[in-house]
């Protein structure tokens, strides 16, 4: 196994906001502890409910938010405190695509001084010239290379992110950051766009950080993926081993949900979770789960999981009592969890 390109311990974000009438400051725990690490040409996805913390540490990963503690390494070097000037030579192996297409391309600007945006900030002349290399970038994400001179106003939602797609490329990164980059679009445009990506990372050997909370797409993209839960990573592992091995209960019940095409009008089981997402303000103790968990004990209160490899598995789980290892993980819904099980037709 290669040293991973990006490596992440212990990294944490949290956000002092007003509490109360008297103004007192309390902290948002949005990302509390989370352990990542991603290979070459590797991707890794992240998924998870909303409010989870995935776009807080997409952000972090390329550094456009500050870190409270941790420390984030990029090719063996930390890069968890540098400033913007030691920042700017590492911007061209570090980038990201942004969730709105809308809003991430700035309006008066034409298509071609966006793209050529990170090559004359870093003072790249390529081969050619700039106009030449931007309209080879569009060229290779779908678009044709006329369209130098227009506007983001005249294209579509899915067009606009291949704009953004091109962006990205521009300086030939090693590692992307993909912060959902398909959810503000239709749906018949997305699978366009995720066979985008995958076409772009075998011919360019990109590594990806992809954040989705459609668990069907970061199947489709990812070889292996990370589960967080309220600003933690409860399990990472291959794609097959999560998919159809899950061992965290938050990862059943979350996969418990995806529509089974191949079961349509056959009566199914799923986890329903009782009770809400508990406040990132406030976490429990203990496990952050056990509030809403079937398997819960005395010490999941008491005592935080870590997030390691048990019982001979390759996952690694953050659990005091994981799903057991082996084909007879493949069955989705516990016997203890008919409280919170409900059957449904598809």
């Amino acid at each position: 196994m290669t040293e991973p390109l990006l490596k992440v311990r212990g990294l944490t974000k949290h956000f002092a906001v007003r509490q109360g009438a008297a103004g007192g400051k309390a902290l948002v725990r949005a990302v509390d502890g989370v352990d990542l690490d991603v290979h070459p040409g590797e991707t890794l996805g992240l998924v998870g409910e909303s409010g989870c913390g995935k776009t807080t540490t997409g952000r972090m990963l390329v550094r456009l938010l500050d870190p409270t503690s941790g420390s984030i390494e990029f090719e063996g070097r930390d890069i968890t405190r540098l400033g913007r000037s030691a920042m700017r030579p590492l911007r061209q192996d570090l980038q990201i695509i942004f969730q709105d297409p809308y809003s991430s391309l700035n309006p008066r600007h034409t298509v071609g001084k966006i793209v050529a945006m990170p090559l004359e900030v870093n003072g790249i002349k390529p081969p050619g010239g700039i106009k030449t290399r931007v309209q080879e970038l569009l060229e290779l994400v779908g678009l044709n290379p006329e369209h130098y001179n227009r506007f983001p106003h005249e294209f579509s939602g899915g067009q606009r992110q291949r704009i953004g797609i091109a962006r990205a490329l521009a300086l030939r990164p090693k590692l992307i950051v993909a912060d959902e980059p398909v959810s503000a679009l239709d749906v018949s445009i997305q699978a366009q766009v995720v066979n985008l990506l995958r076409d772009l990372q075998r011919e360019l050997d990109l590594a990806f950080v992809f954040i989705a909370h459609d668990l069907a797409v970061v199947r489709h993209f990812s070889r292996r993926v990370a589960v967080m839960y309220l600003g933690k990573v409860v399990e990472v592992g291959d794609r097959a081993d999560i998919y159809e091995r899950p061992r965290h209960p938050y990862t059943k019940a979350l996969l418990s949900a995806v529509p089974d095409v191949a079961a349509f009008g056959e009566p199914r089981q799923r986890i329903r979770l009782t009770g809400d997402v508990p406040t990132p303000l406030n976490p429990p103790s203990g496990c952050r789960f056990r509030t809403r968990c079937w398997k819960a004990q005395d010490i999941c209160a008491t005592e935080e999981p870590a997030l390691i490899t048990r019982d001979g598995s390759a996952q690694a789980v953050a659990c005091h009592f994981p799903e057991p290892a082996g084909p007879e993980a493949a069955v989705l819904v516990p016997a203890q969890a008919t409280a919170h099980v409900s059957e449904v037709t598809e």
